[in-house]
């Protein structure tokens, strides 16, 4: 079983690694992508080991079901429900969870499934194509205040307001037959690249205006922060105590959530200085450690981001499911 040409998985063996794979564990690759992860962890399990992996992605479910082994099954299903579909197979704990976060290569190359700006294609995004509308659905009804607060919120966009207004701008006009409907990639990035040569702006080398826009549309219709946040929540029980946690991130929306699901909550944690200074408690369930703490970062080498481009931004960060 050799990964496809088409797709490099990103920081496979730091991955591997961190999670520190047992022959014998359950582990779950719950982003399958074209299954470079999933194939290095089955590589590294005994007879006895078990691996289920879970992707949004019709396309990658069916990838994922022509992989013959009896260690091996895949879900059409989302992190949310990973606690349930976990006891629907009769799991209660893992040894390991592994994610790479974001939109996979196979999604960004095809330019049907619409998350590239470089390739025209319908303006879609879905990760799921039968889940929620599509972005051109979604942009066709949204107001400016909505959308702006998405470009700002998931995209860090510095011209929010001006491509927000944009878009809603051709959107209205095209419902009242005065321009085309809104519905390709391309015409989105175009959209957005008139409001950046309009306000006189710099683009960086190798960077396109669109980029932030598609970035938080896509954030935004698939609901990407708030599974990553289930995720979060679930992973300390799902995990055995030691169990590892490996999550790949592309940028600081996800990173931020990731680091600080290891550290306490400021009110929990001046709590806990307080009674240090001024009281003598007996151990209890208050000083005990954050359920997850980090134990590993790193970022791809340079060989590997020279003949991967998308590890360039990846950041792996490894949690242990602490004892409580």
């Amino acid at each position: 079983m050799t990964p496809t040409a088409a797709h490099q998985p990103v920081l496979l063996e730091e991955s591997l690694e961190g999670l520190a794979v047992k022959p014998d564990g359950v582990y779950a690759d719950l982003t399958f992508g074209r299954g470079g992860h999933s194939r290095g962890l089955l590589a590294r399990l005994g007879p006895a080991g078990r691996l289920v992996a879970f992707d949004r992605d019709p396309d990658a479910v069916a990838a994922g079901q022509a992989i013959q082994d009896p260690r091996f099954e895949i879900l059409h299903a989302t992190f949310s429900t990973l606690e349930q579909r976990l006891a629907s197979l009769g799991i209660a704990q893992l040894d390991g969870l592994l994610a790479d976060l974001g939109v996979s290569s196979p999604q960004l190359d095809e330019a049907q499934r619409g998350f590239s700006f470089t390739r025209d294609g319908p303006l879609d995004m879905r990760m799921d194509p039968a889940d929620g509308p599509s972005a051109a659905q979604w942009l066709s009804d949204v107001d400016v205040d909505e959308l702006e607060g998405v470009l700002k919120d998931h995209g860090d966009e510095r011209y929010s307001g001006q491509i927000a207004r944009a878009i809603v701008s051709r959107c209205k006009a095209a419902a009242r037959g005065e321009a085309e409907p809104l519905l390709r990639t391309g015409e989105l990035a175009q959209v957005v690249a008139r409001v950046y040569a309009k306000k006189g702006a710099r683009i960086s080398p190798g960077h396109h205006p669109a980029t932030r826009t598609f970035q938080a549309l896509r954030i935004h219709l698939n609901r990407e922060l708030d599974e990553l946040e289930a995720l979060l929540a679930c992973a300390p029980t799902i995990l055995r105590p030691g169990g590892r946690l490996a999550i790949i991130s592309f940028h600081s929306l996800e990173d931020r959530r990731v680091k600080q699901s290891s550290r306490l909550p400021p009110i929990e944690r001046h709590a806990r200085m307080t009674r240090a200074r001024f009281a003598m408690l007996k151990p209890d369930a208050s000083t005990l450690p954050p359920p997850l703490r980090e134990i590993s970062r790193a970022r791809a080498s340079a060989a590997e981001a020279r003949t991967n481009p998308r590890a360039r931004s990846a950041v792996l960060r490894v949690l242990e499911a602490t004892q409580r």
